[in-house]
């Protein structure tokens, strides 16, 4: 199939002192096999060489230079500026797949009824090596109040759609969460679908915004929660308890389980669910003790 009148993809990558991880980013969006790509970097105003490695790139991609109030904002002030038919953003320490942007504009071509189109990813560490696979799944709008199951750099967003629900610049961690979340409300209804195809690397390392500001990603995600569906599920509580209790950030070093933690997650839950204790109880009971249960035989639930 021929792609030289297929639909313009515009990618932002918000990007601030990340000059050790930029040039792998660059180079994966240029090195697409896809011919219409217009790539926009925004950076905040970086101190650590990223302006000079930019003007090596100049006429291959656009770059603006000015300060932000965080990757949210600046990602929105890209899409402004952009001329796509498709949308996407990759954050200045991920990557593309080979032929993940020709995929995903094959996929949204053959489905023009398709808002949202997202793939499966990888994790990476901060060498580039794959260190396991994004646990991402087909979409269903009512398991993403159980977790956010879009890998971020895998997905793409028809312009149309992205036009009447931006991401919300106030917000500085969970905003892409945010996004599904309104898209997928019945307010908006836009569609949603899974390419099984590995189209992106979400890497992992002590600097990465989920990792090294943990709790406030926690707290910001389950503020979402609470604002979108008014309620925040066990699993949430009690990953969240289990942080508090032992700092572990439940990636590199995984979650472990206790009754302590168990037993924290009640008055935590209840605290975050002021208006459905009774539905956090029963969750805690019936999920929360068979969770409990299957952790000290060994076998673990996927947290948050």
């Amino acid at each position: 199939m021929s792609f030289s009148d297929g639909p313009l993809v515009s990618i932002v990558t918000p990007s601030y002192n990340m000059a050790a991880f930029l040039p792998s980013t660059i180079e994966s969006v240029l090195s697409q096999d896809y011919p219409r790509i217009e790539y926009i970097i925004m950076d905040g105003g970086s101190t650590d060489g990223t302006a000079e490695l930019l003007k090596k790139y100049e006429g291959r991609l656009h770059y603006i230079t000015s300060p932000d109030k965080g990757p949210a904002d600046a990602i929105d002030r890209g899409f402004a500026r952009a001329h796509g038919d498709i949308l996407a953003w990759l954050n200045s320490d991920d990557t593309y797949e080979p032929g993940a942007v020709r995929n995903a504009a094959e996929f949204m071509m053959a489905h023009p009824e398709i808002d949202v189109a997202y793939g499966e990813g990888y994790w990476i560490d901060e060498a580039g090596a794959k260190i396991g696979l994004y646990p991402t799944k087909p979409f269903d709008p009512d398991a993403l109040q159980e977790g956010c199951f879009i890998c971020q750099p895998a997905a793409f967003i028809r312009t149309s759609a992205y036009r009447q629900c931006n991401l919300d610049p106030r917000l500085t961690l969970s905003f892409d969460y945010d996004l599904w979340i309104r898209m997928a409300t019945p307010r908006h209804s836009y569609k949603f679908a899974f390419i099984p195809k590995h189209l992106a690397n979400s890497r992992m390392h002590s600097h990465c915004k989920t990792l090294m500001h943990r709790e406030a990603v926690f707290q910001d995600s389950m503020a979402l929660l609470r604002r979108h569906y008014g309620y925040v599920p066990f699993r949430w509580v009690l990953a969240y308890a289990a942080f508090r209790i032992d700092g572990r950030d439940q990636f590199f070093e995984p979650f472990r389980p206790s009754f302590l933690k168990y037993l924290a997650s009640l008055p935590v839950g209840l605290w975050y669910n002021p208006a459905k204790p009774f539905r956090y109880l029963g969750e805690w009971f019936s999920v929360g003790l068979n969770s409990a249960i299957r952790h000290l035989r060994g076998t673990s639930t996927p947290l948050p």
